[in-house]
């Protein structure tokens, strides 16, 4: 009995066995960039001679680094307006008005997730050669928008296939307007999905640097850009610094993304308790 209930348990054990190297290969890594930004040391080396602070001194006192960081802010956060807005009204057209031929068009808007960027990159850029669009802002933010599109629809079907509509029904026979019902019923219900779109698509946009290289031109050097760059000519832990920061920006924004998703659900779960 002890040998058929071991040999039974197998499969469980190797598939926990070999989702702990997966996820140790991905993590491991990260864990060693941590500490080698707090280096003494004068090189890239794992593990660090000593602490220091020096290398987040430099980051922050280079205006280039700075520069950087907020032009790939602002890249970012009208990526997140585009991409959410577009992949809104996308998503909306799939769930509340299909018609024939709508899962083809949803695998096309799929596209810049399934191509390899690299791919995307060169249509983007032989498109962008006609409209004069190479090196500058609006182009990149176009750019970005292409590649986080996938994303916000996604989550934006979700978010429309959990709306109930059967509370909108109600509240238009009460006499409620199509407004009103938008933004008092469905918005809540939608707003999750509406946050994490947008945390995606701030991502998909934040650490891009293949489609800035291609299209990037003279609008200036995004953060992954002068990470890049940068590695190509020093190898101090300035870089494993600014790595660092990214990992801290992306590990807040999910934070923030699942601390509204739990709210959510326990803000439902609340409603529900009330109304029995």
């Amino acid at each position: 009995m002890t040998a058929t209930r071991l040999l039974r348990g197998l499969p469980n054990f190797l598939l926990w066995a070999y989702a702990i190297a997966v996820f140790a290969f991905l993590v491991v890594p990260l864990l060693i960039v941590v500490p080698v930004s707090f280096s003494s040391g004068m090189y890239l080396q794992f593990p660090p001679p000593g602490v220091s602070l020096q290398w987040y001194r430099d980051y922050f006192n280079d205006p280039q680094w700075i520069d950087a960081t907020v032009l790939s802010f602002e890249i970012a956060l009208c990526v997140v307006v585009l991409a959410v807005g577009i992949g809104s009204l996308a998503a909306l057209v799939i769930v509340r008005m299909p018609f024939p031929g709508i899962g083809l068009v949803r695998m096309v808007l799929m596209t810049p997730l399934i191509v390899p960027s690299v791919v995307v990159a060169i249509a983007v850029y032989s498109v962008y050669v006609k409209f004069h669009l190479i090196g500058s802002f609006q182009g990149i933010v176009l750019a970005h928008t292409i590649l986080a599109l996938p994303f916000t629809i996604i989550l934006m079907v979700a978010g429309f296939q959990r709306v109930d509509r059967r509370l909108e029904e109600a509240s238009y026979t009460m006499g409620a307007g199509v407004a009103w019902t938008f933004r008092h019923v469905t918005l809540p219900i939608l707003r999750p999905s509406f946050f994490a779109a947008a945390i995606f698509a701030f991502i998909a946009s934040w650490d891009e640097i293949i489609m800035v290289i291609f299209i990037g031109g003279g609008a200036g050097t995004t953060l992954p850009l002068r990470m890049f760059n940068y590695l190509r000519t020093e190898i101090n832990p300035t870089i494993a610094a600014v790595s660092t920061l990214l990992l801290a920006v992306a590990m807040v924004a999910f934070a923030t993304a699942e601390g509204v998703r739990l709210r959510g659900i326990a803000r439902r779960a609340a409603r529900g308790r009330a109304d029995r």
